[in-house]
C-alpha cells in the first residue's frame, strides 16, 4: 500500500539496495560480471528491490521530484520480474555501472531535504490524475492490441510492461 507515512523508508530502501549494487560490480569488467553468476543474479535481486521501493513510493512523492526517471526505474523493475527471460546483460551492467549512483545521490538529497513530518501530514492531491493515466494507457493498449501492434511497441508508448500487455 503507497502511504506518506512510508515514503522515507522507501527512500532508505532505494539508497541501501543501489549502494548494495555499486559495491556488488565493482573492479568488475562486463565479461567478468556475466561469467559471475552468483553477483549476476544479486546484481539483479537489488535492481528488482530499487525499483519495486521506487514503484511504492506514494505517486505525491513520485510527482514532487520529477528529475527522477521514475518510470524507466520501475520499469527496470518489471522487465527484471516479468520479462526476465530478455534481460539484456549489457544494459543491467551499464544500469549498475553508470545509474545506480547517480540515483543514490538524489535519493540522499531528497531524505535531507524533506521535511518528513510536513510531508506525511500534507493532503495528497496527485493520485487520481495518475490513476486516470494509468486506466487511459491500458485502453490504448487494448486498442492498439486489437489493431495488431505488436508487445513492444504498445510498451514503449503505454508505459506498460510487456507482461501487462500479455494479460490484455
Amino acid at each position: 500500500m503507497r502511504e506518506k507515512a512510508r515514503d522515507k523508508g522507501r527512500i532508505e530502501d532505494i539508497i541501501e539496495y543501489s549502494n548494495n549494487v555499486s559495491t556488488l560490480v565493482e573492479g568488475y569488467t562486463l565479461e567478468q560480471f556475466i561469467a559471475d553468476k552468483r553477483t549476476y543474479y544479486s546484481v539483479i535481486k537489488n535492481v528488482e528491490i530499487v525499483g519495486e521501493a521506487a514503484y511504492m513510493l506514494t505517486k505525491a512523492f513520485k510527482k514532487a521530484h520529477p528529475e527522477t526517471p521514475w518510470k524507466i526505474v520501475q520499469g527496470m523493475r518489471h522487465v527484471l520480474v516479468h520479462d526476465y527471460a530478455n534481460i539484456v546483460s549489457e544494459t543491467l551492467f551499464d544500469t549498475a555501472i553508470n545509474d545506480m549512483q547517480p540515483l543514490r545521490q538524489q535519493m540522499k538529497r531528497y531524505l535531507a531535504e524533506t521535511n518528513w513530518d510536513e510531508w506525511q501530514s500534507a493532503p495528497d492531491d496527485f493520485e487520481d490524475t495518475e490513476d486516470v493515466e494509468r486506466k487511459t494507457n491500458i485502453e490504448n493498449a487494448h486498442k492498439m492490441k486489437s489493431k495488431g501492434f505488436n508487445a513492444n511497441d504498445i510498451a514503449e508508448i503505454t508505459g506498460l510492461t510487456i507482461e501487462e500487455i500479455k494479460e490484455l
